[in-house]
């Protein structure tokens, strides 16, 4: 899953980024509005988290632009200001959730899960297909009676797909969502880690789960 930091406090910024990305995340940051802004414009982000206070454009001004381009990606609010009347404005404009500074990182992520668990429509956390159970909050796969261990990388692929089953993901769509802008050759490396998959999760098991559609993509499914 991808994640976009819009924070200007560089440090707080880069704590951020580093310990997403020691959760398994792929991480966009930027340090003001209108780069934020770019950002959002190009990329299909699965949260967005954006501060209020922003050089060149605010954090509010933003999310108002960002929704009236119809962009649906969920958007947590950071904010040193703990009036009402800011988050009544905030979540009026189309925020999904609110977080006043200071915070501990370990709330940040319960409420990056609940906003994953409201973007796909799940109740919980834990996904399934046929005998392949991911949960994506204790980050364990298993398929029937067997733990599979996953890097973080081939983790992140695997919630991607099981999130989305039974759609067909492009390699384009694929790695939009699974690599930041400062990794070059994503598109090669989606097939490497689909044969990594393969390998751990259907060799050995029946059905297989994870299909080739030629010339589209991939898809978690089970064909019939």
């Amino acid at each position: 899953m991808r994640i976009l930091v819009v924070e200007d406090e560089k440090h707080l910024n880069e704590i951020l980024s580093r310990r997403l990305k020691e959760n398994g995340y792929s991480v966009d940051a930027c340090l003001d509005g209108l780069t934020a802004m770019d950002f959002i414009e190009m990329t299909d982000y699965d949260v967005i988290i954006l501060d209020i206070r922003l050089p060149g454009l605010s954090g509010m001004e933003i999310l108002k632009r960002a929704r009236k381009q119809g962009i649906e990606s969920p958007i947590l609010m950071l904010t040193a200001l703990d009036a009402v009347e800011d988050k009544v404005r905030g979540l009026d404009a189309g925020a999904d959730d609110y977080l006043t500074k200071p915070f501990a990182f370990e709330e940040l992520m319960a409420r990056i899960r609940m906003l994953l668990r409201k973007k796909s429509g799940n109740k919980t956390n834990v996904y399934r297909l046929e005998d392949l159970v991911v949960d994506c909050d204790a980050r364990k796969v298993k398929r029937g009676e067997k733990e599979i261990r996953l890097s973080a990388k081939e983790f992140a692929l695997l919630e991607y797909m099981i999130v989305n089953q039974g759609i067909v993901l492009d390699r384009d769509r694929i790695g939009e969502h699974l690599w930041s802008y400062e990794y070059e050759g994503a598109s090669n490396m989606i097939d490497v880690y689909i044969r990594y998959l393969r390998k751990k999760v259907d060799e050995g098991f029946e059905p297989k789960l994870i299909q080739t559609v030629r010339g589209k993509g991939y898809v978690l499914r089970v064909d019939a």
